[in-house]
């Protein structure tokens, strides 16, 4: 397990790499290359949320039971890779749906398994995953900005070139993968009591927990918060090109620079995790999740590429606190208190609630709003009432969460938790 660190630095650069090679820059491809339809894109954008339904539940109970964690890694990564390079090859809306599906259906349990070999092989190398985690995981958020500076240096943002650099990079992780340190199945030899075992879906009785049960809730509840500002964020700033006093200012003429301030400061917030979570506790971390949630919204509202810029550049900044405390120590919490036997069904299973059901549920749903209530006769958006709303949902979902999630923080046990993991700890507190 020499030089760990480095080798699980390299698996998450690469890992959002891939995806920040095209998950931006896909609209310029799809409308001024393509000059496909709003309402097909959108399709497109929920083939995440569909395959986050099922996949990485399933490649959690493969990599628990039959096939080690890595090697499934590896396998869809290239799978992946083979995907995206055929995807210029394509010339049509609806076979470019069902083949972006197929690349999700590969790249989306990636995210889980990438999670639960890096934690199974810190651990075994006797580390701290609070403390040593976050500081591995913001090279993620560094290789997804990198890919979004290389398209752009590259001027290949509006053309299929730049499916090219993600399927290079998923291959490359693909063979890597197979090198990482060894994340076996640990339920193979486990006896087989119930049908529940059998299948291997132990990961869903941590839902038997009422505690456990409701941060699932709200995990979901916050997975659909992320689907709204991945939804709507860039065309929010696009449309303030249809005012003629904004035209031509630089949050205008470059929104795709002024998003990437997010990914920026989920570099800084990411390091902030082990502080937080060992000092306040989960509970607290999320309830800070979630009221920056309602601060992106919010500044959103009343925001505007002119004087109101900074309330646009503030709402960035606030984003790398929403996301990394709601995702990253979500994803810690779910490994304190799951058996390390199903450590990849337990977050194939977070994995599905935020970025499947909550994505879902969040793209569906608010696409009937904004088109019900805060959409013009012109078909031009009421963009502060849709932030006004968005807001209000975030800070809502804050008050229950705050009455519902009983949680007493021990920074003691959740250390013996990360550290002995080798029975069922699961509390009722």
């Amino acid at each position: 397990m020499n030089n760990i660190r480095f080798r699980l630095i390299v698996m998450n650069f690469l890992q959002f790499f891939i995806w920040g090679s095209w998950l931006i820059t896909i609209g310029a491809y799809w409308f001024q290359t393509k000059h496909w339809s709003g309402t097909e894109f959108g399709a497109i954008f929920s083939t995440m949320g569909i395959a986050s339904l099922f996949m990485p539940s399933i490649a959690g109970i493969i990599a628990d039971k039959w096939v080690n964690a890595e090697k499934l890694y590896a396998i869809f990564q290239i799978c992946g890779a083979i995907v995206l390079f055929t995807i210029p090859m394509i010339n049509d809306p609806f076979t470019m749906f069902w083949v972006m599906l197929l690349n999700m259906m590969f790249y989306m349990p990636t995210i889980s398994l990438s999670i639960a070999v890096a934690y199974s092989a810190l651990k075994r190398d006797g580390k701290d995953v609070v403390t040593d985690y976050p500081p591995i995981r913001v090279w993620g958020t560094i290789g997804f900005i990198v890919a979004l500076w290389v398209v752009s240096l590259l001027h290949i943002e509006t053309t299929a070139e730049q499916f090219y650099v993600a399927s290079g990079a998923s291959l490359v992780l693909g063979l890597y993968a197979f090198t990482l340190p060894k994340c076996p199945p640990l339920l193979r030899s486990a006896e087989k009591t119930s049908l529940i075992d059998a299948l291997g879906l132990n990961s869903f009785r941590l839902l038997k927990n009422r505690k456990m049960a409701i941060f699932f809730l709200f995990a979901m509840l916050l997975g659909a918060a992320l689907q709204l500002t991945n939804a709507y964020g860039d065309t929010f700033l696009h449309d303030f090109a249809n005012v003629e006093k904004y035209k031509g200012l630089i949050a205008v003429k470059y929104p795709a620079i002024i998003m990437s301030i997010s990914q920026i400061s989920e570099t800084l917030f990411i390091l902030a995790i082990p502080f937080f979570l060992k000092r306040f506790g989960i509970k607290k971390v999320m309830l800070i999740s979630m009221l920056a949630w309602f601060l992106r919204f919010g500044l959103f509202a009343y925001g505007n590429p002119g004087d109101g810029l900074w309330m646009i550049i503030l709402s960035c900044i606030v984003y790398g606190m929403a996301f990394d405390f709601f995702n990253i120590s979500g994803s810690l919490f779910v490994e304190s208190q799951s058996d390390p036997s199903i450590r990849a069904s337990a977050q194939g299973l977070f994995m599905m609630m935020t970025n499947g059901v909550g994505a879902v549920l969040g793209s569906s749903i608010s696409g009937i709003v904004i088109d019900q209530f805060f959409t013009y006769s012109d078909k031009s958006k009421d963009w502060p009432g849709i932030w006004i709303s968005f807001s209000l949902y975030a800070l809502v979902v804050a008050i229950l969460f705050l009455i519902l999630f009983k949680h007493k923080h021990v920074p003691e046990l959740i250390q013996k938790k990360l550290h002995q993991p080798n029975k069922m700890i699961i509390e009722e507190k």
